[in-house]
């Protein structure tokens, strides 16, 4: 006689399915660290390559201060201003925009590939998609920094006359006014500032280890990250305050994108089970994400 399941697969058949495919392998977080170098390297080479023209990027930042005005937004100036007076203060600003925003994302991401391997694969997609999208704002919106801008508007480029760990180079514009080699060679593309990505990795951050967090006082911090990261890049001229909101938008559309690639992956297997949004392991507590 043959019985013919009907209904949801197993429980341990779903998870088995919601792992990141190097799960199944041995030593496969090392397949993933070589991707993400890679997809990291692409992504740096391309923001470079799509450096715009200074005058397009000066353009825009025109446009930038007009709406934060209207909107009664326009405090980068004033927030600099309040910090500059202590020197030592303005260095961690610096010292925090060129660490943090690279090392706490790494560590997320080997906190999630450990403790919740199903949620991993779906932030780790969130990021790949912030990371594209980003690039997209980049090469449509090339947008001067407030740290670049003329001295009428005067902002102070704090990476330049405040210690900091990254280059500290004077950025200085050439006859056709563009960028100098040197700035350029330090910097990159001077001018990608629209959306932040310190702004959307730092809330990336906060929303993937958010379940994962129980006491109140660590879920204080997760909440504090990002918002003295958005205090970071305006204290350091590096973005204007809507760069912050462009970098939620694109967040929002990456979580979007990921899970539309979860469903397009389990109708490609032709599995119409939904996954659920969230599951408790009852050994450890831990409450995680079914990606697919």
């Amino acid at each position: 006689m043959t019985v013919e399941f009907v209904g949801p697969p197993p429980r341990s058949a779903q998870r088995a399915r919601a792992l990141p495919l190097t799960k199944r392998v041995r030593h496969g977080w090392v397949i993933e660290v070589a991707a993400a170098v890679a997809v990291y390297l692409v992504y740096d080479w391309l923001r470079d390559d799509l450096a715009g023209r200074s005058a397009a990027a000066f353009r825009a930042a025109g446009q930038i201060v007009a709406i934060e005005q209207f909107m009664g937004l326009y405090h980068e100036r004033a927030i600099q201003q309040a910090f500059l007076p202590v020197h030592w203060l303005v260095a961690f600003w610096n010292i925090f925009y060129g660490t943090i925003h690279f090392v706490l994302p790494v560590a997320v991401l080997v906190v999630l590939y450990v403790k919740a391997p199903e949620r991993y694969r779906r932030w780790r997609n969130v990021l790949v998609f912030v990371l594209g999208l980003g690039l997209i704002g980049f090469w449509l919106y090339p947008l001067m920094p407030p740290r670049l801008m003329p001295p009428r508007y005067d902002f102070v480029d704090t990476a330049a006359k405040f210690f900091n760990f990254g280059p500290q180079v004077r950025v200085t514009m050439g006859p056709d006014g563009q960028p100098s080699a040197a700035a350029v060679r330090a910097y990159g593309n001077l001018d990608a500032a629209m959306p932040s990505l310190h702004v959307a990795w730092s809330t990336w951050c906060a929303f993937a280890l958010w379940p994962l967090v129980r006491r109140r006082s660590a879920r204080v911090l997760l909440v504090l990250y990002p918002a003295m990261m958005l205090l970071c890049v305006v204290v350091t001229g590096n973005h204007w305050i809507l760069d912050a909101a462009g970098a939620w938008v694109i967040l929002a559309l990456a979580y979007a994108g990921a899970i539309g690639v979860e469903r397009l992956s389990r109708r490609a297997r032709g599995d119409r089970t939904p996954a659920p949004e969230r599951h408790g392991s009852q050994n450890t507590g831990t409450v995680t994400d079914v990606a697919v």
